[in-house]
């Protein structure tokens, strides 16, 4: 039987990745992190969605990063901007995907999951480093050396833009419950959010885009 570990925000992203992998895998398992996130609505949108579609679903609590970094993701007294010094948003937290993406392939290693799926992109990815496929495989090879085992990242969205994510949604035959059940929204309101954040530009250009495109088929 195969199986996969889907590391799960209750996002648009992560959602898609969700479907994608029940398609593709005969076991599915999500994980979502919670780690003082200002949208930490996220964790209770992913409990439900996960509760929904009865995929065994745990939640691990990596607050402890708040004690190495500063950064707008987890401070709801700063202003979400660029960084003058690294040019880079200043919701980028150093480090998460790195932690993400090794517990879940420490949990993959004790189910005996075949891969880890996650929703990083180098397309959308607002620079982050952390989202690039270049350190998507580094930590592939660096996780299967310390391990000792090979546990696949799968990286289903990772030349995908927005509209293109969103018609993998629709293809999927998921596109409403995405669009309607999800939470992208740095201020955690869910569906289309607040209309004003950053996440909220890019989600809502990428949908208008996508239904413009389809709409014209």
């Amino acid at each position: 039987m195969t199986k996969a570990i889907v590391v799960f925000s209750g996002g648009q992203d992560s959602t898609t990745c969700l479907f994608w992998a029940m398609k593709h895998y005969e076991e599915v398992e999500a994980i979502t992190f919670y780690y003082q996130q200002r949208h930490d609505t996220e964790v209770e949108v992913a409990k439900q969605i996960a509760n929904e579609l009865d995929i065994k679903h745990t939640v691990i609590d990596v607050s402890v990063i708040n004690d190495l970094t500063v950064n707008a993701l987890t401070r709801n007294d700063m202003d979400i901007e660029t960084d003058s010094e690294t040019g880079l948003p200043n919701t980028f937290v150093p480090g998460r995907n790195i932690l993400f993406l090794t517990l879940a392939s420490i949990a993959g290693y004790q189910t005996k999951a075949d891969a880890i799926v996650t929703g990083v992109c180098e397309t959308d990815f607002s620079g982050y480093p952390d989202c690039r496929n270049e350190f998507v495989e580094q930590l592939d090879k660096a996780i299967t050396l310390g391990l000792d085992k090979h546990i696949e990242i799968k990286t289903p969205l990772m030349w995908l833009d927005k509209s293109q994510t969103w018609a993998l949604a629709d293809r999927l035959g998921r596109l409403d419950y995405v669009r309607h059940n999800t939470i992208t929204c740095y201020n955690g309101i869910k569906g289309n959010g607040c209309g004003e954040c950053p996440a909220c530009h890019l989600r809502n250009k990428g949908l208008n885009e996508y239904l413009q495109h389809k709409e014209a088929l």
